[in-house]
């Protein structure tokens, strides 16, 4: 029973299973006409100076450092952030010893393309966020956002994320433990885009995994598929003005062997550091790497595990999930090689770290070419200059 009183009244007193099982409202959906009209692919013209363009993503809204705003507030309250927020996921020391790790993705443009694939998208990054602070995600908590549910076509799309939701959630066997539903969310050009924003807890038993910047001559490898998926990609929107292509898909299978493989290679000690790819694709996530650690690196991308023939352009672009970048002590190399191979993960030995340039090959002919503290100047002052200057 539920027995709410005040002082001896009692003002409430139901049964429990009364109140878990309140009836569900069942709205008509029906899928967006918009879904029927969206472009599945961009076709350009002309090839792009990759290194001005990397540079421009690194300075806009949704890949800039976010520091200018989370240093104007308190992130240490209790002098307990161990990891402190800006890279992958914040980590907390809790009182019992252990250690909490959370971080909180969203990614209004793919969920838009595909609300199940992209709610799917947001949880999984998450997670691979989680994870790289090596921590095991344990728990979510989601806040889905979504314009007036009374139209057939928003509600579809309310129940496509929940459903994306829910069927990741019970294959990593992940509870959502708390939630916040915010419908009505308009303005008189129209409703939001699909918003569901998941957060994802994870623990860690014992002593943090504190990231260690890479020095010369250590390792970058990629774990993953890089796939043909550009749809909704920064790229497409930030560089070519256009919203529409293939949403990425999370392969269920991948993202789990993914997850517990670079969770062991961080419980042995194996990486000095760990990122995962995400907006921006595979080249934003190395140019952190190098901006964080303050030092050049030299890749060629033909290494990259992808599908064949794909162009460099989705090579560097796509943000096809599961991904994460690993730096390997080169004493390491061998034994991180072998873990892998053994374990029939899908990975690469990229290239290495070294002096203050961020160069990205094919076949030995230069791509990208770049300062690291260029690259350094776009990141940092990118949010701050937008929102003061325009």
């Amino acid at each position: 029973m539920m027995h709410v009183k005040k002082s001896e009244k009692t003002l409430a007193l139901l049964p429990a299973e009364f109140v878990a099982r309140a009836p569900l409202l069942d709205r008509k959906k029906t899928k967006p006409k918009y879904l029927l009209q969206i472009k599945k692919e961009n076709r350009i013209k002309k090839t792009l100076d990759y290194s001005k363009t990397i540079l421009k993503l690194l300075s806009s809204p949704n890949i800039a450092s976010k520091h200018w705003v989370f240093q104007q507030y308190d992130h240490e309250v209790g002098i307990r952030t161990v990891v402190k927020p800006g890279f992958d996921a914040s980590v907390l020391r809790l009182d019992n010893g252990k250690f909490l790790s959370a971080k909180i993705d969203g990614n209004p443009k793919h969920c838009y393309l595909d609300p199940r694939q992209g709610a799917i998208g947001c949880f999984e990054e998450a997670c691979r966020n989680v994870v790289c602070t090596g921590a095991n995600p344990i728990g979510m908590v989601d806040h889905l956002q979504f314009g007036n549910p009374e139209d057939p076509e928003i509600f579809w799309t309310f129940m496509e994320s929940l459903e994306g939701l829910t069927e990741y959630a019970k294959f990593l066997r992940i509870p959502c433990v708390g939630g916040k539903v915010s419908f009505y969310n308009e303005t008189p050009s129209g409703p939001i885009k699909p918003t569901p924003l998941i957060g994802v807890l994870g623990i860690k038993d014992k002593t943090p995994f504190l990231s260690v910047s890479p020095n010369n001559d250590d390792y970058l490898v990629v774990i993953g598929d890089t796939k043909d998926e550009l749809g909704g990609s920064e790229y497409f929107e930030y560089i070519h003005r256009f919203i529409g292509g293939v949403c990425p898909r999370v392969d269920f299978t991948d993202s789990k062997i993914n997850m517990l493989a670079v969770l062991s290679l961080i419980k042995n000690k194996l990486v000095k550091s760990v990122h995962d790819c995400s907006k921006g694709g595979l080249s934003i996530a190395l140019s952190e790497l190098s901006i964080f650690g303050d030092i050049g690196c030299t890749i060629d991308i033909e290494k990259i595990p992808c599908e064949e023939n794909l162009s460099s352009e989705k090579i560097l672009f796509s943000e096809s999930h599961s991904r994460y970048l690993l730096v390997i002590d080169k004493k390491n190399i061998e034994e991180v090689n072998h873990i892998l191979s053994k374990k029939k993960i899908t990975f690469a030995v990229l290239g290495k770290f070294s002096g203050d340039q961020i160069n990205i090959k094919h076949k030995s002919k230069n791509l990208v070419k770049f300062r690291t503290d260029l690259a350094q100047k776009r990141y940092f002052n990118g949010l701050e200059d937008l929102l003061k200057h325009g």
